[in-house]
């Protein structure tokens, strides 16, 4: 008797997370320090949010490191299908770092603003934001280059976010040297702004990782991709019956498929594990059932 599904180790897939997570890690680590010491030096709020951000940024990249660590570990009597839902569930937890980071940069930001604000000096934050846009950047493309290579929605969304610090840090490099050159209250208004956007990609955040652990329903498109792809397979005369949702971060196809009734029972089966291998072959597809009904039937 089998009790767990089968599993296939993936030493190449394994590799190109362990680079993602560093990358991450010690990009976030490097910026969150060097950020916090100049907003101290200079005392720019803007800055100040910013660094909230990327703060935040090493929280989640510290969970995410344990979340894909459990997501790709192997399946087992206690979890018979995978570990993959630990995926989203870490999502969440940065969904609630960035949230923090979101109030602390704006509780600093309209305390600022209500005292006036005040003029900063564009030596250290302009040198510190152009750098972590540079490395952000530079981040941003590393990440999603193996992101797609491994179909990781949380490596997609730790891609997005490094691509939105990007708008951030400029947002607030606008804060700080408009302090100085237009009015004092122009940084704290820019820390509003880097707050607001935290708090928008936190709220992204927070819907994507809940529907992949709700069974959220797959995109029309992706609906119609598995039942094409079922059709495809010699032998299947139709799909009359779709359910396709997704359990962790990717996948599950429940599909109902029309054969001829003549067939027998080992052919009626070799087609469907041909339809289970097809479905299952698709990037986005963790695993597909199949029900079989003979020509006609609704």
């Amino acid at each position: 008797m089998q009790w767990v599904r089968d599993y296939l180790p993936q030493p190449q897939t394994a590799r190109f997370y362990r680079t993602a997570l560093i990358i991450t890690v010690c990009g976030n680590i490097l910026l969150a320090a060097s950020k916090a010491i100049v907003a101290y030096l200079s005392g720019s709020v803007a800055l100040f949010a910013d660094a909230a951000n990327s703060i935040s940024d090493v929280v989640y990249s510290l969970f995410m490191v344990l979340g894909l660590w459990m997501a790709q570990r192997p399946p087992d009597d206690s979890h018979p299908q995978g570990h993959g839902r630990f995926e989203p569930l870490v999502g969440l937890v940065v969904t609630a770092s960035m949230t923090f980071a979101g109030y602390e940069a704006a509780r600093a930001s309209i305390e600022r603003f209500i005292n006036g604000g005040i003029a900063i000096e564009p030596g250290l934050p302009l040198l510190v934001l152009i750098f972590s846009a540079v490395v952000k950047t530079g981040m941003y493309f590393s990440i999603i280059k193996i992101a797609r290579k491994v179909n990781s929605p949380t490596l997609r969304t730790t891609a997005r976010d490094n691509l939105s610090d990007v708008l951030t840090s400029s947002a607030a490099l606008i804060g700080a040297v408009g302090s100085t050159f237009i009015h004092p209250l122009t940084d704290p208004i820019a820390g509003i702004l880097v707050s607001a956007w935290i708090f928008r990609n936190a709220f992204i955040a927070g819907r994507e990782n809940l529907g992949f652990l709700t069974g959220a329903g797959a995109s029309d498109e992706l609906r119609q991709q598995i039942v094409d792809c079922a059709k495809s397979v010699t032998g299947v005369h139709d799909v009359h019956f779709a359910s396709v949702e997704y359990v962790g971060p990717k996948l599950v196809a429940d599909l109902h498929i029309n054969l001829a009734g003549e067939l027998t029972l080992d052919q009626a089966h070799e087609i469907s594990d041909k339809v289970i291998a097809a479905v299952e072959a698709l990037p986005d597809v963790d695993r597909a059932y199949i029900h079989l009904e003979p020509v006609g039937w609704k």
